[in-house]
């Protein structure tokens, strides 16, 4: 194994969708702009993360109809690729700045243990209703997995890949060993052109030989 971590991001990586787009219903546009532009590195992520949420105000029920569909929209070779990765002794760590109750959904289908999750909380009313997220969290503004690596992912086993396809991740660059953008679901530009390494897809088995390991 060339690699002892190797970490995912969820949307548009393990899974084909971005979750809070499948929750925007009536505000859609505005927010599939709003994340392109996070995405794409041109507002910091802070700036539309709350704006998103408040949009949206998605329910308990809601968050776990997303964690279902991320499932649904698995991207090939996801669940094998984890699978022989953690089967060659690797620690699998999934860093995403989605929602975590419907991150863990996809996460415990692929046998991720929830340890080697990290996402953004969201609080619920008893009813179910939306009561805010974990504004504190790191994951919900830029340069936030960088932050998140040098300070609770510190004691993950190097050398360290991550493996993403946006700006966010790409943030990340300085903190791990080496950043591979996969392309299987969307390709940024300036995400691809300073990438260790591009996963093209559409199978995500295609990291497996960088890593060391037969596709």
């Amino acid at each position: 194994m060339r690699f002892r971590t190797i970490i995912f991001d969820c949307d548009s990586t393990l899974s084909a969708i971005e979750g809070i787009e499948e929750l925007a219903h009536a505000h859609r546009e505005e927010i599939t702009r709003l994340t392109a532009l996070a995405m794409n590195g041109e507002v910091p992520l802070e700036e539309v993360y709350g704006r998103r949420l408040e949009l949206i105000r998605p329910t308990r029920a809601d968050v776990e109809r997303i964690g279902a569909g991320y499932i649904d929209a698995l991207v090939p070779g996801a669940a094998q690729t984890v699978s022989r990765l953690q089967q060659a002794g690797a620690v699998v760590q999934v860093l995403s700045g989605g929602l975590g109750p419907a991150v863990r959904i996809l996460t415990r289908h692929l046998g991720i243990a929830d340890e080697r999750v990290a996402a953004v909380e969201v609080d619920f009313r008893p009813s179910g209703e939306y009561a805010g997220f974990d504004v504190a969290s790191p994951l919900a503004r830029s340069g936030g997995k960088r932050h998140w690596i040098e300070s609770a992912g510190v004691h993950l086993p190097r050398p360290m890949l991550l493996v993403g396809d946006g700006a966010t991740d790409l943030e990340a660059r300085p903190a791990i060993d080496a950043f591979a953008a996969f392309t299987g679901v969307v390709s940024r530009e300036e995400v691809v052109r300073r990438a260790d390494v591009v996963i093209v897809g559409p199978s995500l088995t295609a990291l497996l030989p960088y890593c060391g390991l037969e596709e």
